[in-house]
């Protein structure tokens, strides 16, 4: 499987997802990895129907995104991978998916999270969560829309810190 962009985007797909990203990525199909939205049937109807003209869009939980990445039958398949957190990413990759870059768009708000940037908040799993991945080599690439300078999340934790 050749993993043309891999984004962590609580909105999944949406309109920068469907205008900018799905373009960058130059994708053949979206694949959301999530147990939640997964277990989720009228948001997974509902994702699928706002899939960008022509694009294929599969709703897996971990477990199958795993099974489908390391399926020889998929080895050329081009995909975008969708996730709404770091440690749905994590799990990925501790069970042999390569992800060589995430870029991160969007993280809501929620009780507990600390907001980073306008579309971005964390908790402190959330960023253990990014210093695993970046432990294991991936590159964090934080920007919302494809024109914004692309920045090392955990360098925008750190200077949050210090502020």
């Amino acid at each position: 499987m050749i993993i043309t962009l891999a984004r962590i985007d609580d909105r999944l797909i949406h309109g920068q997802v469907t205008t900018v990203w799905s373009k960058v990525a130059n994708a053949q199909r979206i694949i959301i990895c999530n147990d939640d939205v997964f277990n989720d049937e009228v948001r997974r109807t509902l994702l699928r129907q706002a899939a960008p003209p022509g694009m294929k869009v599969n709703v897996v939980n971990i477990e199958k995104a795993i099974a489908v990445y390391h399926n020889p039958q998929y080895q050329q398949e081009k995909v975008f991978y969708l996730f709404t957190n770091p440690q749905d990413v994590l799990a990925m990759i501790r069970q042999g998916v390569v992800i060589e870059t995430l870029n991160i768009g969007g993280m809501a708000w929620r009780p507990g999270k600390k907001q980073l940037t306008k579309a971005v908040s964390l908790d402190n799993h959330d960023i253990q969560a990014f210093q695993e991945l970046q432990h294991l080599g991936v590159k964090l690439d934080l920007r919302v829309v494809a024109t914004d300078p692309s920045v090392n999340i955990l360098d925008k934790v750190a200077a949050m810190s210090e502020a």
